[in-house]
């Protein structure tokens, strides 16, 4: 059967003794093309002279069945902050009734019971669904560093006559049935540059050049178990290749420039994908995830109706924070919620300290709001901004003569940044795991020695920030049309030798060791002295396995850093040498 043979015969099954123009109503095709289907079946034997379904349909039925269904819900959903931070997407409450739990009612409602539920992100809020509806959950753990093409890998035994679908879907209508001919992919019938794929006349799936429209992808798909093989083969080989691990596992459906699936075309208002605030907003204004602990803070801090916060937009997700643009009565402003694990790396009371200290200095930008116990913070958004660019000359000429001039203030508070006991700490904090790397230990010792120089050579130390790196200077042109820098992110800041920010923004940016000494020489206006010179590389040592320890902290909470990672560890090594070489068969002193 072709597909429009499969839709008829489904249409007769679905609703017996109707009439052919009553088919082609309930089918969306043409009386002739419904005619010309009905004599095909006949011919093929899957109906008889009345019409009706013949045994040959119903075997055919049978073997097409769904058996089951895979439900993905493992993701963080960063674009729904704030909501996710006390709720994953699935369990949000849309119109009275949870997402998932709908989902899984409608599958219930078309005879399927066999459904699996890939969760990581806040799994265990998810463990009551065992009981209350009997389905079985996998555990995706690397949820945080993969997109959900990993998720589906850890339920491929499971993939045959399957459903798979997203947990984020609002469906007004539920998308099961009981009697399914044909593999297919469900698209919305309205376009946008987001989707991949447009569907053509004959209901095939096509891939779209990357800046074209096509129509919006829902992401419920169902697989018989001839495409769930090609599925199950793809997945595995692209999951052995690191290049796939953002990818969604659409990417395991397409072949030769289109899917191996058909195209399920369906009103786009009856199935919603819920990924922002803004979504959820805009389907329920009236729920209850609405109300956020961040929100209540801005509504309160601003003094306005949480109503008048609008456009929420996620940032690009920080190495420690999650951030968001929002706006409020035509200004626009940024709040920051700390990380996962945060509160054992940073002291939020020691940085409201420092912002105190600060704040009419004209450094940094501009504070509204900063909650000492939970670090939320809320500032005003810079307009027209934009970060260093570390391999622009010019653009680090004037970072380094902020950050001089900062130093040059000789600004205190009450705490100090140890830089050796931060590296014991946060190796403190892998609960007695070894480190990833091999030759650790050696490392570290290598590291460790250099402690008797620096000491030695710090001659002074004030209120250094810690975290100077290029992402952290901000450019804007200010109201007198002049342009201006900017240093943020003060988290880390506390008292310790003002030249750690020379070897924190270096390390940052990956600089090679020519790139270095010039970032030395512009920092220095007037020629370094040899033995500060010898100090900073100490620094890039000691601060490359500080963040370093720190990475392998954050990745066994689930988040990696790919490269940065690594890098801070080659500086840790080859820069402890490099001050061994330089200073031979000296002391360290």
């Amino acid at each position: 059967m072709n597909r429009k043979q499969c839709d008829i015969l489904k249409a007769i099954i679905e609703n017996p003794n109707s009439s052919q123009r009553a088919l082609a109503q309930m089918s969306g095709y043409s009386l002739g093309i419904v005619n010309r289907c009905i004599q095909q079946l006949r011919e093929e034997r899957y109906v008889d002279e009345d019409i009706r379904p013949t045994r040959k349909a119903r075997l055919e039925l049978r073997e097409k069945a769904p058996l089951n269904a895979i439900i993905l819900a493992a993701g963080f959903g960063m674009r729904m902050i704030p909501i996710n931070m006390e709720t994953p997407k699935g369990l949000l409450t849309v119109k009275g009734e949870v997402l998932i739990e709908r989902i899984i009612r409608q599958l219930h409602e078309a005879g399927i019971w066999e459904i699996y539920i890939v969760v990581g992100f806040m799994k265990e809020k998810y463990e009551y669904l065992i009981d209350l509806f009997q389905v079985e959950l996998i555990i995706n753990p690397e949820y945080a560093e993969k997109n959900n093409l990993h998720s589906l890998k850890r339920a491929l035994p499971h993939l045959s006559n399957t459903y798979i679908i997203p947990c984020d879907i609002w469906c007004r209508y539920s998308p099961f049935n009981r009697h399914e001919l044909y593999s297919w992919y469900m698209v919305g019938d309205i376009s946008n540059t987001d989707s991949n794929v447009r569907v053509n006349r004959k209901q095939e799936l096509l891939l779209v050049d990357h800046f074209d429209k096509g129509n919006v992808m829902i992401g419920i798909s169902y697989l018989l178990k001839e495409q769930a093989e090609l599925v199950r083969t793809r997945i595995d080989e692209l999951c052995r290749n690191r290049n796939y691990d953002k990818d969604f596992w659409e990417t395991a459906l397409y072949s030769n420039k289109r899917l191996v699936v058909q195209a399920r075309v369906v009103s786009a208002v009856d199935f919603i994908e819920i990924n922002t605030y803004e979504q959820l907003r805009a389907i329920d204004d009236n729920s209850d995830h609405l109300k956020s602990d961040a929100i209540e803070v801005i509504a309160d801090v601003l003094k306005v109706e949480m109503n008048d916060i609008t456009n929420i937009t996620v940032l690009k997700k920080g190495m420690t924070n999650r951030s968001f643009l929002f706006v409020c009565h035509n200004q626009k402003y940024i709040m920051r919620i700390p990380g996962e694990g945060t509160e054992k790396l940073i002291d939020r009371k020691r940085e409201a300290e420092v912002y105190n200290i600060i704040s009419d200095k004209k450094i940094c930008d501009d504070n509204l709001y900063m909650n000492p116990e939970n670090g939320y913070r809320i500032t005003r958004f810079i307009e027209n901004s934009r970060v260093c660019n570390p391999t622009n000359r010019e653009d680090v000429i004037k970072c380094m003569d902020k950050l001089r001039r900062f130093h040059q203030m000789n600004l205190t508070v009450s705490h100090e940044f140890n830089l050796f006991a931060q590296i014991e700490f946060y190796e403190s904090l892998w609960n007695g795991e070894k480190s990833v790397y091999r030759d650790y230990q050696e490392t570290k010792a290598n590291v460790l020695s250099l402690r008797q120089y620096i000491e030695t050579h710090a001659d002074r130390k004030s209120l250094t920030h810690i975290d100077a790196v290029p992402d952290n200077f901000l450019f804007f042109t200010n109201e007198q049309g002049v342009e201006e820098v900017c240093l943020i992110d003060w988290e880390y800041a506390a008292m310790q030798d003002p030249h750690v920010d020379i070897a924190m923004f270096c390390i940052y940016s990956f600089y090679r060791k020519e790139q270095i000494d010039d970032l030395i020489q512009i920092y220095f206006e007037e020629a370094c002295p040899f033995e500060i010179q010898v100090k900073i590389y100490c620094y890039i040592a000691v601060c490359g396995l500080l963040w370093s320890n720190w990475c392998e902290y954050k990745r066994m909470l689930g988040v990696d850093f790919g490269e940065y990672s690594l890098r801070q560890y080659r500086y840790a090594k080859e820069y402890s040498r490099i001050v061994h070489d330089i200073l031979g068969g000296e002391s360290l002193k």
